[in-house]
């Protein structure tokens, strides 16, 4: 991502700031990007013989002899210890509409100050944002943001919430995780966007931290995770299971890619999973797919294989079912399961009538699953 391109990025959040506070671009312009990295040691990984040393932090247990990264690039073992290069180091920053992440039962209507360092643990031939996940942090321009200056940032530009989002944030845990604490002590909560490859302990830390947590079940099988994620299905299940049973608020989207994971039958086996394992008050999104990245060769999904879709996961019991990336779409409201009402009115990521009160529908009283304030 080149220097420009970044501070156009950057031009939306300053407008977003407010009129009472300095442009983020004028002072992104005005500050040199820093090429250094971070050197803060990892959490999560344990020392090994021989300036070795093993990471705990996702599936991938990346073992690594001195000087060596692990897959992720982010992560680097320097003389038998092991740093994080991205800590505070911010390549992706703006101000978004929590219905972007996508949140529909997080706090509708407000902003996420969201933020991203360069990194993933997994490689999507459909990744909208590979020019940062796939980059190490030396290729790309970053800001300097420690935790405080983040926390501090968001209170000032009015969000409710920080969103760790674009990349995958279990690559940065500790700058999010310290992140998480000083947004807390300023009333900010802290919502993930993650594809889920983490490992157990990790999670159990971040739960502890953050508010609401979105999850990218990219497929349904492990073919589908071994040839276009590279990655594995099982920690993805494992992750959605536990933020399911945890105080953390779950939203989960299921990107259909034509011919790919488009199959209703493993649609409906999908439903009926995220019915037993995590709820039928989860709210699930069926995303359209655009032709990204190692993928321009395929055609973005017909919003008829969207809809049917959607119809699928309904008819298995779950509750809340949208349809995504289809702006103006009907399927984009809240219904209530008990009347049918709109109880969320949206278009896009514009929220056009909220007919809640106290988590209830206005009309009937049905109590309908979310964090509303």
């Amino acid at each position: 991502m080149r220097r420009r391109a970044f501070l156009r990025g950057a031009a939306g959040t300053g407008l977003a700031l407010g009129a009472g506070l300095p442009s983020l671009c004028a002072r992104l312009a005005a500050a040199a990007p820093a090429a250094r990295l971070s050197r803060v040691e990892a959490r999560h990984y344990v020392k090994l013989p021989d300036r070795e040393i093993e990471c705990r932090l996702c599936p991938r247990h990346c073992r690594l002899g001195d000087k060596e990264r692990g897959y992720c690039g982010v992560r680097e073992n320097i003389g038998g210890t092991y740093y994080t290069l991205v800590y505070g180091r911010v390549c992706s920053l703006n101000v978004d509409p929590i219905e972007k992440k996508p949140f529909f039962h997080f706090l509708p209507g407000t902003t996420a100050l969201s933020l991203a360092t360069a990194g993933c643990n997994v490689n999507c031939k459909f990744c909208q944002n590979w020019e940062i996940s796939q980059a190490r942090p030396e290729q790309i321009e970053s800001i300097d943001l420690p935790p405080a200056a983040a926390a501090a940032r968001a209170a000032a530009a009015g969000c409710p919430s920080i969103a760790y989002t674009y990349s995958e944030p279990t690559v940065f845990f500790e700058y999010m995780a310290d992140t998480a604490i000083a947004a807390r002590r300023r009333g900010v909560r802290s919502v993930v966007v993650t594809g889920g490859h983490i490992d157990p302990e990790p999670l159990a830390e971040l739960l502890e931290l953050v508010d609401a947590v979105k999850v990218d079940l990219k497929g349904f099988t492990q073919d589908f995770y071994a040839s276009f994620v590279r990655g594995d299905l099982e920690p993805v299940l494992r992750t959605i299971r536990t933020v399911a049973k945890s105080k953390a608020w779950l939203e989960i989207v299921y990107l259909v890619i034509p011919t790919l994971n488009d199959r209703m039958d493993k649609v409906r086996e999908m439903a009926r999973w995220v019915r037993d394992e995590a709820g039928p008050g989860v709210p699930l999104h069926f995303s359209r797919f655009q032709p990204m990245y190692l993928l321009r060769n395929l055609p973005p999904t017909p919003v008829s294989t969207l809809e049917e879709a959607r119809r699928t996961a309904l008819a298995e019991g779950l509750k809340h079912v949208y349809v995504g990336n289809v702006p103006g779409h009907e399927a984009e409201d809240t219904l209530c399961p008990g009347c049918g009402a709109a109880v969320i009115a949206r278009t896009g990521y514009r929220i056009d009538a909220v007919r809640l009160k106290k988590g209830t529908c206005e009309r009937c009283g049905t109590a309908i699953p979310g964090v509303w304030t």
